[in-house]
């Protein structure tokens, strides 16, 4: 048995045995759970040839709740990225009333169930709801079409761009920001030429895991669609609508499109991550913190830079 260097406690991995068992059985597990699912999706969508795969995808039905993943995504993204970078500037910039209802009112949406969320916009915005009422008076439609679908699909990724920035920014601290404005920088240039560029890795970051999780919702729009084939039906509804078809080469062509973006997702993650450690690698290394300060300030207009 080998044994622990000299002067470190013995831990689970030492013995080249045990080492080599662990990585055989995270090699196994990762294969079955998700290798082989990746697998039986591409080879069930081209099961028919290319041609069927290609008709399965420019099927009306599957061109629409394509297009109208992209739209929520498009619409819901940009709104979730505001929403948390103002939240993140908001707790970690600002000591106010409710700061601490405010950061654990960010955490919701990861524990509560998605369908419970979907139930939830059905007693607001339903006809029986809280704002049903007036809604139908004023003929605004929110249910059963790309308003609700907006509406949850946000209510769900609400939190992954703020959970990505806050801790960051805490780490961060609050001196290069009051260094740049103590020198006459306003806020908003404050913002974009010192807060931004520190943060715009982990920012992506949150982008892209919103975008994903978007995209690829079922619970909550499930339940605010109506699931109307060819209206309200997103990616991931259609799919599950075209396998009770029992059309199953359409639903894998479907889901192989939701799988490639996956894919896309995870690569474009860790192409962050490498970015992001280099960037926090660097730094380490640099000038003490009043001169990176100073450099920062110097860098801002004559007219918002520093006063004699």
């Amino acid at each position: 048995m080998a044994h622990a260097p000299h002067g470190r406690p013995p831990r689970v991995g030492d013995d080249a045995a045990v080492r080599r068992a662990l990585i055989a059985f995270v090699l196994a597990v990762g294969a079955i759970l998700v290798l082989a699912p990746l697998v039986v999706i591409f080879a069930q969508a081209f099961r028919l040839g290319i041609p069927a795969f290609v008709a399965n995808i420019a099927h009306p039905d599957t061109r629409h709740a394509i297009l109208l993943t992209v739209l929520t995504a498009l619409v819901a993204v940009p709104v979730n990225t505001v929403f948390g970078v103002a939240a993140a500037w908001a707790i970690t910039r600002f000591d106010f009333p409710g700061k601490r209802a405010l950061t654990v009112a960010i955490e919701i949406p990861f524990s509560i169930s998605p369908i419970v969320a979907g139930v939830a916009y059905l007693f607001v915005y339903g006809l029986q709801g809280l704002f049903g009422p007036a809604l139908q008076a004023a003929e605004i439609k929110i249910l059963f079409a790309l308003p609700g679908i907006v509406l949850a699909s946000m209510f769900v990724t609400a939190p992954f761009v703020a959970r990505e920035l806050i801790p960051l920014m805490q780490a961060q601290g609050r001196d290069l920001e009051e260094a740049a404005t103590s020198l006459g920088a306003s806020g908003w240039r404050t913002f974009f030429s010192v807060t931004l560029p520190n943060i715009r890795w982990a920012l992506l970051y949150g982008v892209v895991l919103c975008n994903a999780r978007v995209m690829g919702e079922f619970g909550a729009v499930s339940v605010v669609s109506g699931n109307i084939r060819g209206q309200t039906n997103t990616l991931p509804l259609h799919v599950e609508l075209l396998y009770h078809d029992y059309n199953t080469a359409g639903a894998f062509a479907a889901a192989s499109i939701l799988t490639l973006l996956a894919l896309v997702t995870i690569v474009a993650k860790v192409l962050l991550e490498r970015q992001g450690a280099g960037r926090v690698r660097r730094p380490a290394l640099a000038a003490p913190l009043p001169a990176a300060a100073l450099s920062t300030a110097a860098a801002l207009s004559p007219a918002e830079g520093a006063k004699p």
